[in-house]
């Protein structure tokens, strides 16, 4: 999709910024501030790292996955990006957006259900969706882009294997000057998956060519 095209589907958003607070974790002492969408309500967290990034700061835009990211699920590759992302912004500066009412790339918690039941009849992760008359991916990244602009950021390192986001990112008025793969090791259990976000969503991912996680 053009980035003119892309402009005129997503409205500058605008958000109501929440305190700053202090966010120790296992991958470093960060600062985390909540942000609520004016029109849909939907609230969102900016988690930052104190280092003083040497150039653009790195951001991780991080749709909600319940399953991935709270109950470690092997179906995906969210909640080990999620950790790869909080430990290298950690290290070098930048922010993980978590970009809240995104699930299962925007179509829901119960829907994202009725998906996974069609993928183990034999779909893939785009035909179910498919399959349900719902949009492919539905996400929007507008309040994405509207925190970051509070936040005074206006250029950025994109680390994320989807160019699909860099590309609305720019029509949002956020340039990104480097996208920075987002890969972890596949497992078994999600290698049809990841080989469908290459092969049918445009998805940069190598890591497919490498050895699997091992089982534990």
């Amino acid at each position: 999709m053009a980035t003119d095209e892309i402009r005129e589907k997503a409205p500058a958003a605008t958000v109501e910024a929440g305190p700053t607070v202090q966010l120790p974790t296992g991958f470093g002492n960060f600062t985390a501030q909540a942000w609520t969408d004016a029109a849909t309500g939907v609230e969102h967290l900016s988690i930052t790292s104190p280092v003083r990034p040497v150039a653009e700061p790195l951001v991780r835009l991080h749709s909600e996955c319940l399953t991935g990211d709270v109950f470690a699920s092997y179906r995906c590759d969210c909640g080990e990006q999620l950790e790869q992302a909080l430990a290298m912004i950690g290290e070098q500066g930048g922010t993980v957006l978590y970009l809240r009412g995104q699930e299962g790339r925007g179509i829901g918690l119960a829907n994202k259900m009725r998906a996974y039941a069609l993928q183990e009849s034999g779909a893939d992760t785009v035909e179910a969706n498919e399959q349900l008359g719902l949009p492919v991916d539905a996400r929007d990244y507008s309040a994405a882009a509207a925190i970051l602009r509070a936040m005074g950021v206006g250029s950025i390192r994109l680390l994320s294997n989807n160019p699909a986001k860099s590309v609305t990112l720019a029509a949002l008025g956020i340039e990104v000057v480097e996208m920075v793969t987002a890969e972890v090791p596949f497992r078994e259990q999600n290698r049809r998956y990841l080989e469908t976000k290459r092969d049918r969503m445009d998805h940069r991912l190598a890591v497919l060519q490498t050895t699997p996680v091992q089982q534990s």
